[in-house]
């Protein structure tokens, strides 16, 4: 009986595996959209402390090959650590229309929220892009938004984003998930419901994409706010995309600890929100499944095989050939070590129902809600 449940467990993960690499091949061969209409942008950044390699983070922005766009920079309160840096890169690029918006403690858990609500109401151009301070970009990330959006029923698109590790060996391992199994899921979506949601540290919209969903603050207890955002979106009937252009995520040097308290934030956060879903991530692991069934058996070692091998195929197609991703192609045994892992956080991730982020301990509501402790 026990072989019959691990053998079907594997089958299942096998074609979800196959999935995966089919919705890759049809997201590299999207028709990518020609020249842009130069239609003016306001960039949106909220900040929290000196993330690691913050200065050429926001460079990497203020030195957009772009003729029309405004950049707003967003901090609680004075004391933000962050502050001088955002004047500093006020100072040296006076000739980007560049803001500061000092938002005050938020009444509400979300603080990025609070951060991108203020300064959506202070910009002045209709399309926007909200972008994490981890992000870092090439010069013509503006003018590849911009082709996208020339199509008049756009109204928000996700950019996939490469995770660029520090040089602690967890980094590099939450890099690899990211790049291969977390890009592996968001396609696999796309494949079989189209973009109903939203992902990631760099979205772009239109106002009419917020007005539709009563305004950004609306998210304001959320913890995956930017999956609800792109939800709400799509339930209000406009189109939602996923953008070719591909952003870099900053994930700095983390130690074991901070790694896991990240895992642990997002499989609870994911369980919280999509229930289901988050049942159904366990098809997303062929390699531990069926190492499982070949400890059961050794005489399943050829399935064992043939996981590893269509596992590393899916993670070349979405970290090599779609995110240029040198970690994979250097060394791509690192893809089942991190399955592994990934695998033991998933089962921790129905355990327990608190977060901590940036140091405070929250309470995840059934809902997906959050709220202090």
């Amino acid at each position: 009986m026990i072989t019959v449940v691990l053998l079907a467990l594997v089958a299942g993960s096998l074609v979800f595996t196959l999935l995966a690499m089919e919705a890759a091949r049809r997201y590299m061969a999207h028709r990518r959209p020609g020249a842009g209409l130069r239609q003016p942008i306001s960039i949106l950044k909220p900040l929290a402390g000196l993330d690691e390699g913050l200065e050429e983070n926001l460079r990497s922005f203020f030195t957009q090959d772009y003729p029309d766009f405004e950049i707003l920079l967003a901090v609680s309160t004075e004391a933000d650590a962050s502050l001088p840096l955002a004047r500093r890169m006020q100072a040296e690029f006076p000739h980007i229309p560049c803001r500061i918006v000092i938002t005050g403690e938020p009444p509400y858990p979300n603080r990025k929220v609070a951060s991108i609500h203020a300064m959506a109401q202070q910009a002045r151009h209709d399309l926007l892009l909200m972008s994490d301070s981890d992000i870092r970009v090439t010069s013509d990330m503006l003018s590849r938004i911009d082709a996208e959006f020339s199509s008049p029923t756009l109204m928000l698109t996700t950019c996939p984003y490469r995770a660029v590790p520090g040089n602690s060996p967890w980094s590099k391992l939450e890099a690899v998930m990211m790049n291969t199994e977390f890009l592996a899921g968001i396609l696999t979506a796309r494949l079989l419901e189209g973009m109903r949601f939203a992902v990631g540290p760099t979205i772009a919209c239109r106002k009419q994409a917020l007005q539709a969903i009563g305004g950004f603050e609306t998210l304001r207890d959320f913890l995956a706010e930017d999956f609800v955002f792109g939800q709400r979106v799509a339930e209000a009937g406009l189109e939602v995309g996923l953008s070719a252009y591909v952003v870099e995520h900053r994930i700095g040097s983390a130690s074991f600890r901070h790694n896991a308290d990240h895992r642990l934030r997002w499989v609870r956060s994911t369980r919280r929100s999509r229930p289901a879903g988050y049942a159904g991530q366990l098809f997303t692991y062929p390699v531990p499944l069926a190492m499982l069934l070949t400890a059961w058996s050794l005489s399943w070692w050829p399935v064992l095989a043939l996981a590893v091998a269509l596992r590393l195929t899916s993670a070349w197609q979405t970290a090599v050939l779609i995110l240029k991703d040198p970690i994979i192609k250097r060394a791509p045994l690192l893809v089942p070590l991190q399955d592994v892992l990934s695998f033991a956080f998933w089962l921790a991730g129905f355990l327990g129902n608190t977060i901590h982020w940036r140091g405070k301990t929250f309470y995840l509501e059934r809902d997906g809600r959050f709220r202090q402790l």
